[in-house]
């Protein structure tokens, strides 16, 4: 059984407890559009463009295999198509379908809204103080752009 921390909590326990709460939501934003995390997450790093195997494994940080496997089952469903990469013939770019960019957009605009209900006692300077700290970790660590702000996507 684990005890609950009362109070303030430092920055690292923010951090962490923050990222499970976050992945939380995804996930159950995932399962409402019947798509696995990954495969949510997937979606959403394709939603600007194609991208190479090595490129998605590097974004996504997930080993060869195991981006295969997930890329196969995409594929499987409709959601991506592997393309010929115009500059490497040996190379496939992976891409959305069509059926996959409309459910993309869908499970994209709906983990916006569940993630920004996260923070919605806040004031709008909170929310600008929260951005802008979280956005120095980000870029400080090169964190990829793995999902983009709700305006900047579109």
């Amino acid at each position: 059984m684990s005890k609950q921390a009362e109070g303030p909590i430092g920055t690292v326990a923010a951090l962490v407890r923050s990222t499970f709460l976050v992945n939380a939501v995804y996930v159950d934003a995932a399962r409402e559009y019947g798509l696995t995390q990954q495969q949510g997450q997937l979606l959403c790093v394709l939603m600007p463009q194609p991208y190479g195997m090595g490129e998605l494994g590097a974004i996504l940080g997930l080993a060869k295999s195991s981006l295969t496997g997930l890329v196969d089952r995409s594929e499987r469903n409709g959601l991506v198509e592997r393309r010929p990469d115009p500059d490497d013939s040996r190379a496939v770019r992976v891409a959305l379908t069509r059926r996959g960019a409309k459910l993309a957009e869908e499970f994209y605009t709906g983990t916006c809204r569940r993630i920004e209900e996260l923070t919605s006692g806040f004031s709008p300077q909170e929310r600008d103080t929260l951005a802008a700290l979280l956005g120095r970790v980000v870029a400080d660590n090169k964190v990829p752009a793995v999902f983009m702000e709700p305006d900047a996507a579109r």
